[in-house]
C-alpha cells in the first residue's frame, strides 16, 4: 500500500457527546488503511465524555481549549499543545469550541477488545 491523502471534507463525525453540548469523532485512519494505529480528528464544546482508554493515544489540540480531566488531575490544552494518554488511563474528554487530533495505537483496539 503506498501513502494516501485523506480530505477534511471527506470525514464523517459520528455523533459522541451531548446535549448539553456537543462532541464529535471523525476517524481518517481505520483497520482499513491500517492494524497498528489509528487516527482521526474531533470537536468537543461544552460537554463531558468519560471513557478508558484501550489504546496508547497522542492528542494535539488543533483550536479552542481542550481538557482531559482525570484522577491525576486536569490537563489544559490549547491550540498546538500536545496531551500523551496512556492505554488504562480513566478520562474526561472535556472542551471549549475545541478541535483535536488524535492518533492511536493498536489501531485495531476494537477487535482486541472485542467491540467489533
Amino acid at each position: 500500500m503506498s501513502a494516501k491523502l485523506i480530505k477534511g471534507s471527506s470525514l464523517t463525525y459520528m455523533h459522541r457527546g451531548g446535549p448539553p453540548g456537543d462532541a464529535g469523532v471523525a476517524r481518517a485512519v481505520s483497520t482499513d488503511l491500517s492494524a497498528t494505529m489509528g487516527a482521526g480528528v474531533a470537536h468537543f464544546d461544552a460537554c463531558s465524555i468519560s471513557w478508558t482508554v484501550l489504546y496508547d493515544e497522542v492528542i494535539y489540540v488543533i483550536d479552542g481549549v481542550f481538557r482531559l480531566v482525570t484522577n491525576d488531575g486536569v490537563l489544559e490544552g490549547e491550540a498546538g499543545d500536545i496531551i500523551w494518554v496512556p492505554e488504562g488511563t480513566e478520562l474526561k474528554y472535556e472542551g471549549d469550541q475545541a478541535r483535536i487530533f488524535y492518533a492511536v495505537y493498536p489501531g485495531n483496539w476494537k477487535e482486541i477488545h472485542g467491540m467489533a
